[in-house]
């Protein structure tokens, strides 16, 4: 008799844990999701949100977040290049009476040379009226993130930068 309600008890308890096991499964490939989403990889995160939603076609975040990101590929593509290029810091970086196209060489090397060529960043210089021509930049900082450098490049030359998946553009302003 003992063994009858043992087996009953686990037959009762067994779909509750099968369902629960499916669930902590889905939430894991939604979390899965979010990391491939944050670290620029689209396509990772879609296919992370479609497994999820396969074990639980109830969740309705994967199900939101698959979406947005069929919607914005690309600019998740280029919010990782911003953020994979500003986090690297510049140990010493000086400039005195730069063109911008100088500068934005002089940090292009200096970040292959912090990254130990990890990261070789593309950027070009968006400038079809030739605003920056005579823009001469001078500065002497130490140990500051590229993100940093950036802003006063575009401080001291009147430019802005857009990131697209492959490059960062300098844009006169």
């Amino acid at each position: 008799m003992r063994t009858l309600i043992f087996f009953t008890a686990i037959a009762i308890a067994s779909p509750s844990a099968f369902a629960q096991s499916a669930a902590q499964k889905a939430e894991t490939y939604y979390r899965k999701g979010l990391a491939a989403e944050k670290a620029g990889e689209p396509a990772t995160a879609r296919a992370a949100y479609n497994a999820c939603l396969e074990l639980y076609p109830g969740h309705a975040n994967a199900r939101y977040r698959s979406g947005q990101v069929k919607i914005n590929a690309a600019s998740i593509k280029s919010a990782a290049t911003e953020i994979k290029i500003g986090a690297v810091t510049i140990p010493v970086y000086q400039l005195d009476d730069a063109t911008v196209q100088e500068a934005i060489q002089a940090l292009s090397l200096a970040m292959e040379k912090a990254t130990e060529g990890k990261i070789a960043p593309n950027f070009i210089i968006d400038d079809p009226k030739e605003k920056l021509a005579d823009t001469r930049i001078s500065m002497q900082l130490k140990n500051i993130p590229v993100k940093a450098i950036l802003g006063y490049i575009h401080s001291q030359a009147s430019t802005r930068a857009r990131y697209d998946e492959h490059a960062v553009v300098i844009i006169a302003r």
